[in-house]
């Protein structure tokens, strides 16, 4: 025992004290530090830092998108001829109701042919009853089209939209434009002369109705529309990320030919043809400007002038383009 315990002495008296450790930091230089990074991942690097500065001009340039806007509501057409030109002229339905016992009359049998050439329309059969629940008692004449609701793009959408496209944005935006038929022609104008779509205010205003989609004769299907719950912020926004705002007035302070504005980013806002522009709308416009009328007319359906100004901004872009 005595052996024992002196050999324990000597063993632990070669020790100087207690050592500290390495804290496993040994052990995990030994375990290496992976790949080496790209050359733009790296810090102090060329690559790095030009990949930094393109990532702040872009963020300059247009903020990130935001995509999505609210949906509208579903909607009935109902009426044989009313059905079958809804059906003619592509607007969007996902299912045609047909009375039991209908009549097959031609008007009829071209609707169920045109539903079913598309193949994504469900047909459906349903006792006079029930339709007349569904439409609340109208004259349906066997036929009711469900039209489902319109997913209305965010205001940001358009912009982006542009902007990937290398163009400045060309946007029309509405105040107090109560009729569809209206509102469907100017998203065909928009279209027609390489606009980014349409604002439209959510209430007080004609939305993308049955009757829009048939006015914009398909154009409705790539020109997006926006519905905001304040046109006046929407505009200050717009303003904020560098787009001009031009609004339509008769006793507007320019001529749109005139206009150089209209060259660049802008946002055309269009009044109805009975009031005109808001005032709070007609106060947040950079520029406002007057269509010539040397016939005498007072004023001009909302879609014609709105096309009249795109036009004019269509012909700049396209001078513009060939400088």
């Amino acid at each position: 025992m005595a052996g024992n315990s002196q050999r324990r002495n000597r063993r632990t008296s070669n020790k100087k004290g207690a050592t500290v450790g390495s804290g496993g930091q040994r052990r995990k230089g030994l375990e290496g530090k992976g790949p080496t990074p790209k050359a733009e991942d790296r810090k102090k690097h060329k690559a790095n830092r030009i990949a930094n500065a393109m990532a702040r001009q872009a963020a300059k340039r247009r903020p990130a998108p935001r995509r999505g806007g609210p949906k509208g509501t579903s909607e009935m057409v109902v009426g044989r001829n009313p059905v079958f030109e809804a059906l003619r002229d592509g607007v969007p339905a996902t299912t045609l109701y047909v009375q039991q016992f209908i009549d097959n009359d031609e008007r009829v049998r071209e609707a169920l042919q045109l539903a079913g050439e598309r193949g994504t329309i469900n047909l459906m059969e349903a006792p006079r009853p029930e339709l007349d629940r569904m439409t609340n008692g109208l004259n349906h004449q066997g036929l009711v089209l469900q039209v489902p609701p319109y997913e209305y793009a965010h205001p940001e959408d358009l912009t982006s939209a542009a902007y990937d496209e290398g163009d400045d944005p060309l946007i029309v935006a509405l105040d107090g434009v109560t009729d569809p038929r209206n509102l469907g022609a100017i998203v065909r104008s928009v279209s027609a002369f390489g606009g980014h779509g349409v604002v439209i205010p959510e209430r007080r205003a004609a939305g993308m109705t049955a009757g829009a989609w048939k006015s914009s004769a398909g154009t409705a299907a790539r020109t997006p529309v926006s519905r905001v719950t304040n046109l006046t912020r929407a505009l200050q926004d717009f303003k904020k990320a560098g787009i001009a705002i031009v609004g339509l007035a008769a006793e507007g302070t320019h001529e749109v030919q005139d206009l150089e504005a209209l060259g660049g980013p802008v946002v055309i806002v269009v009044g109805s043809e009975g009031k005109g522009l808001g005032r709070l709308v007609g106060e947040n416009c950079d520029y406002l400007v007057r269509i010539p009328m040397p016939g005498g007319a007072e004023s001009l359906n909302a879609g014609v002038a709105a096309g009249v100004v795109l036009y004019e901004a269509a012909r700049r872009r396209a001078t513009r383009g060939r400088v």
